[in-house]
């Protein structure tokens, strides 16, 4: 009976999305597949194959993260111009060709620009894809399709950690190879199997024009985003400076990195949709998100105060998993629930700039309090600041019941 049960709660999570989202899903699962290089650039900048400091591996994620603020601002504002299809399409193909570019460049100034415009093209297809979401969902079923596509993201990122693992074992540049081959599959198959009317640009009705409000007018979306920033900022820890330091201090072989990588998102694949199934609608946004953040900080006060082992990973990576399974389909929901369809793409912009932002100021603080300061300090540091993001999304929630 238990068993039967347990069938039942499966099928009852994935019952009613609509075709459209599984498509996005598994176009997302293509692409998904070939991330390597990211998890994966610090250690190989840092490599003695490449011979650069962490400090310096710190500045190229940095750049990472501008481009994608800079992509994110102009794909949101495209999105809602001419509709999320064509976004999509052509930053999947750019960011293919430029995965394979980046693979070929072997000093320093070369690394930084194309990193940069490979983020630009690679993170402006968040904001049309996160539209096309919303797009093919319905108010009922939003979060669990953005979970539903988040399993997606999980399952390939599992299997590329898993294989990013064991080929960065063999040869670096081949990362680069397999992630810029996926990007372009995906591309394929959306231009076989996704082409809505209009691109998937919404035709406003004069009357709705005045109906749109400016979102840097929406005071507590702003402060969400800022939550969100400092929140980002020290998850990203997660994919530069801590396998650094599983590396190059707890020497941990990147094979394991690589499989403490696919924990992750095995658990969110085998789980999150049902979680989200079971708790939707029981409470509002913001209290699953402060949960979650709240998971992600103990996490990092573990790796602070105790000496770690690969047991103590695997309980820190099961840890962050809970927590982010709280938070992000939540962090999803509550954008696209302060957004109009008109208006979309610029609020999925900002809050993937939210990301970017993070991108950008995480790995270069991360990497510089690491080497001037020690990773002890860090992972203090680290954990203060999802507190204090715990803090921010909780006054949020108290607004919102007042």
């Amino acid at each position: 009976m238990a068993f039967s049960q347990t069938i039942s709660l499966y099928q009852n999570a994935y019952k009613g999305l609509s075709k459209e989202t599984w498509w996005l899903s598994a176009i997302m699962l293509i692409n998904r597949s070939g991330t390597m290089v990211i998890p994966f650039l610090t250690i190989y900048l840092t490599s003695p194959q490449m011979g650069y400091s962490i400090g310096q591996a710190g500045i190229v994620m940095g750049l990472f993260g501008l481009g994608a603020i800079a992509g994110a601002h102009i794909s949101g504002k495209l999105t809602d111009k001419i509709g999320f299809y064509p976004i999509q399409i052509f930053t999947l193909l750019g960011g293919g060709i430029l995965f394979i570019v980046l693979g070929q460049m072997k000093t320093y100034p070369l690394i930084c620009l194309f990193t940069f415009l490979l983020s630009f093209v690679n993170e402006a297809f968040r904001p049309a894809n996160s539209t096309a979401i919303a797009f093919y969902s319905k108010e009922g079923n939003r979060t669990r399709s953005y979970s539903l596509n988040r399993l997606a993201i999980n399952l390939g990122w599992a299997l590329g950690n898993a294989l990013g693992g064991w080929i960065a074992s063999v040869n670096f540049e081949w990362l680069f190879w397999f992630d810029g081959i996926t990007n372009i599959l995906a591309a394929i198959g959306m231009w076989i199997f996704l082409s809505p009317p209009h691109g998937g640009k919404l035709i406003k009705p004069v009357e709705n024009i005045a109906k749109t409000i400016s979102i840097y007018k929406d005071k507590r979306y702003l402060w969400f985003i800022g939550c969100t920033v400092i929140f980002a900022a020290s998850f990203f820890q997660l994919f530069t400076n801590l396998p650094a330091y599983y590396r190059n201090e707890l020497h941990f072989s990147n094979p394991f990195i690589g499989w403490i990588g696919a924990i992750n998102g095995l658990i969110i694949a085998t789980v999150e949709m049902v979680l989200i199934f079971r708790i939707e609608g029981k409470r509002s946004h913001t209290f699953f998100i402060t949960r979650g953040v709240f998971l992600c900080g103990v996490a990092y006060l573990l790796l602070a105060n105790f000496n770690f082992n690969p047991i103590w990973a695997i309980v820190m990576i099961v840890l962050i998993t809970m927590g982010e399974m709280l938070a992000m389909p939540f962090m999803n929901s509550y954008w696209i629930s302060r957004s109009t369809q008109y208006n979309r793409g610029q609020y999925a912009a900002l809050y993937t700039i939210a990301w970017a932002t993070a991108q950008t100021i995480g790995p270069v603080a991360g990497s510089q309090i690491a080497q001037h300061l020690g990773f002890t300090t860090l992972w203090w540091c680290i954990a203060i600041m999802f507190f204090i993001a715990m803090s921010g999304f909780a006054w949020l929630h108290h607004k919102a019941k007042s």
